[in-house]
């Protein structure tokens, strides 16, 4: 199965929300559709940032990227019930590398 990598910045809180809401919100989202194989936040530049990754059905290899672009922008979108977001970047792993989608 194609294995992707979804990274979400987050720039901010929304008022009323723990911060532990932010990674509930990204996973409870992209479980809905794709396995999700792991998922840490991690600072990048000083920014915390979610990491997602999760496999897709085999399909056709532009259907995989297609399917792993929708889970990324599902999941911007729950989190941007509970806080701010900046860049969605989403990877699929090939040959060993994570390379942009």
């Amino acid at each position: 199965m194609p294995s992707f990598q979804t990274r979400l910045k987050i720039t901010g809180l929304k008022p009323g929300n723990p911060p532990e809401a932010v990674m509930a919100a990204a996973v409870e989202a992209l479980q809905t559709r794709h396995h999700v194989e792991s998922n840490q936040l991690e600072l990048a530049g000083g920014v915390p940032q979610l990491n997602l990754r999760f496999l897709v059905e085999p399909t056709s290899y532009g259907g995989e990227n297609s399917q792993a672009r929708e889970a990324a922008a599902m999941v911007r979108d729950a989190v941007e019930r509970v806080a701010v977001t900046g860049n969605l970047t989403v990877l699929r792993r090939s040959r060993g590398r994570w390379a942009p989608v």
